[in-house]
Parts: C-alpha cells; sequence; structure tokens
C-alpha cells in the first residue's frame, strides 16, 4: 500500500533516477586516437609530402595500402 489505502503497482513504484557521473578520457586515449588520425592520413592523403624523406619502401607500402583499401591515388 502507498500510504492512502491502495495498493502500487510496479509501473507506479519508480525509483529516483540517478545522474550518471561522466569519465574523464585519459590522456593515452587521446594520444591514440592523433596517432590513428594521422596513419590514416599517411595511407589516405600523403602523396609523397611526409614520406618522402622515409625513402622508397615506406612510399611504396603507403602506396600498395591505398590501393587494398579502394582508395585512388593516381
Amino acid at each position: 500500500m502507498d500510504g492512502k489505502g491502495s495498493p502500487m503497482t510496479s509501473a507506479q513504484h519508480t525509483t529516483p533516477r540517478t545522474a550518471v557521473p561522466r569519465m574523464a578520457v585519459p590522456a593515452y586515449a587521446w594520444a591514440l586516437a592523433l596517432l590513428a588520425l594521422f596513419a590514416l592520413y599517411l595511407v589516405a592523403q600523403d602523396n609523397g609530402a611526409v614520406l618522402a624523406s622515409a625513402g622508397d619502401l615506406a612510399h611504396e607500402f603507403f602506396h600498395d595500402a591505398r590501393h587494398s583499401l579502394g582508395m585512388p591515388c593516381h
């Protein structure tokens, strides 16, 4: 009974909602996200601007990766 003489159903009985605390994003997660974006840039967009100093092997590796992902590069 709810104190007024009428029984409460389970649909009427609600518990108060508490706010879910927001978790802080750790610094390593931000660093990992930036590294992933940089890797995506190297594979998708870089046409030798960053990889020119790394040599032909790195350029060919990323060039082949573009083709295997279906990205046009030339």
